[in-house]
């Protein structure tokens, strides 16, 4: 198993889930510039399962990422997390979480993350899912991209959104954001905060509220949850934050939301 060496050293509470009943693996995914690494995992011998889309954290689509999928797999979802910086670089050679961030992720544009979330759908369908039903989670970097996914995609059904930024972005690039589109938002997407996240100022998740409200019946339809006593990454088991009580209660409630939608 490998973990992101940026993220640090995985501690006692890391979540390990088999593949036990599970199809999974890293396969290369065709994109429109040719191939990227990604990773998959579903119900054995399953069809039509939903597509969940997993969009990783800064850390690119180290263990943790590849466990939430066999996690959602488990659940009967056919889960995909492509490697979504693949072409500025590789997350796994930083020790440096600034310099990974700087070097990397500041160079992705939005509109690359698209299309390859696309190619991720269209993948998942060749295989036997269901491509009319799709769902996408993402976690930081990631929270932030599910919000602009489902605003950009007409085939989302419904997202969750964990810890990610609504009022900024990382790097020049970014020229829209969770605030720009949210109340046009094709999906209801439940947005999970942490009330001690000091990236993620509670007033910027009032005004997100706000804008919901003033939405379209997706964005009124959508929902976002604070934990008080969180902090930035609490579903993350691997790192010093994850903070298990709201982890699993986050958990039920991405499940609840992808079963209801989905």
């Amino acid at each position: 198993m490998s973990f992101a060496p940026a993220a640090g050293q995985p501690r006692d509470t890391t979540i390990h889930t088999d593949s036990t009943g599970l199809e999974q693996g890293m396969f290369d995914l065709p994109v429109k510039d040719g191939t990227i690494a990604a990773y998959y995992a579903a119900p054995q011998g399953k069809k039509n399962a939903p597509v969940v889309l997993v969009i990783q954290e800064i850390f690119g689509v180290h263990e943790h990422i590849k466990d939430i999928c066999r996690r959602l797999a488990k659940e009967g979802y056919f889960a995909v997390a492509a490697e979504l910086y693949q072409r500025q670089g590789d997350p796994s050679t930083y020790t440096d979480i600034p310099k990974l961030i700087s070097e990397i992720v500041a160079k992705v544009p939005d509109d690359q993350v698209y299309a390859d979330l696309d190619a991720c759908i269209e993948w998942a369908g060749k295989q036997g899912a269901d491509a009319t039903r799709v769902g996408v989670t993402g976690f930081c970097w990631g929270g932030r991209l599910t919000w602009m996914y489902a605003a950009h995609s007409s085939k989302v059904k419904a997202g969750v959104a964990w810890y990610g930024k609504v009022a900024t972005g990382h790097g020049p690039l970014i020229k829209e954001q969770v605030l720009d589109v949210a109340a046009q938002t094709h999906a209801p997407v439940l947005g999970l905060y942490a009330g001690q996240d000091g990236s993620i100022p509670l007033d910027t998740l009032d005004a997100l509220r706000d804008k919901l409200a003033q939405g379209n019946e997706a964005a009124r339809a959508s929902e976002i949850v604070i934990y008080p006593q969180a902090d930035h990454g609490f579903l993350a088991d691997y790192r010093p934050m994850y903070r298990e009580v709201d982890a699993r209660d986050g958990w039920q409630r991405m499940l609840a939301w992808f079963q209801r939608y989905l």
